[in-house]
């Protein structure tokens, strides 16, 4: 909850940063507004920046109020921001500012499109996650899995030390949650079953050789910062 309510804090543009942590909760303006006790209209002048940037008790009210909701529905998208500090050496979760489209994206780290383009055309990314691919099939439990893709599946899965890209794709193939996008980094050629997979989940695979380092700046000089 503090992340969520710091991110709209600082950012220079908390509008865009309301509307984009209300979507990814999934709660609409009315339930929001229901919740709060206030109408429709406040929400949408808020996320419009028509109104003044909202204080920090209005910050910590919303924060509440979305994390509460998603209590009551099961508190899946709370379970999905949890990532305990061993995972951390293993995945890295990144949130955007704002969401950005796929094609974007793909440009700002040069990478390759080997399948799906006319999806990436169309793709929406609300963050990115970099995986150590050998020790996420090694490590990560199977119920854990889910934590890799932060707050909303909508984002790129960067896969590291892949060498043709099937188990990151065997591993997508058989979870419940599929991301807009994944991205092989160094990839040396790209496996038939990978392939196939991606073809059957309607998930676009691209590929990078910028170093890890220059991926990270690139976006978050881009789309992280401010």
């Amino acid at each position: 909850m503090e992340k969520i309510a710091g991110e709209i804090a600082l950012s220079d543009n908390p509008g865009a940063s309301l509307k984009k942590w209300r979507e990814i909760f999934g709660i609409t303006q009315t339930e929001l507004a229901r919740y709060l006790k206030v109408t429709p209209s406040t929400i949408s002048d808020y996320e419009a920046n028509r109104r003044k940037s909202p204080g920090v008790n209005i910050v910590k009210r919303f924060t509440r109020a979305i994390c509460e909701i998603d209590q009551r529905k099961g508190g899946w998208v709370l379970k999905k921001l949890q990532v305990n500090k061993d995972m951390d050496k293993i995945f890295e979760v990144i949130e955007f500012g704002k969401p950005i489209s796929s094609k974007e994206f793909c440009k700002k780290i040069e990478a390759k499109v080997i399948t799906n383009k006319e999806l990436i055309e169309a793709g929406k990314l609300y963050g990115y996650t970099i995986i150590d691919s050998v020790r996420a099939m090694l490590e990560i439990p199977a119920d854990d899995f889910i934590k890799i893709y932060g707050a909303t599946t909508q984002r790129a899965l960067i896969f590291t030390h892949v060498s043709m890209g099937r188990s990151p794709m065997v591993a997508i193939r058989v979870t419940k949650l599929k991301p807009n996008l994944v991205v092989m980094h160094n990839l040396l050629d790209i496996d038939k079953l990978a392939l196939k997979i991606s073809e059957i989940e309607k998930i676009p695979i691209v590929s990078t050789i910028l170093s890890l380092d220059e991926i990270r700046n690139r976006l978050e000089k881009e789309f992280i910062q401010g």
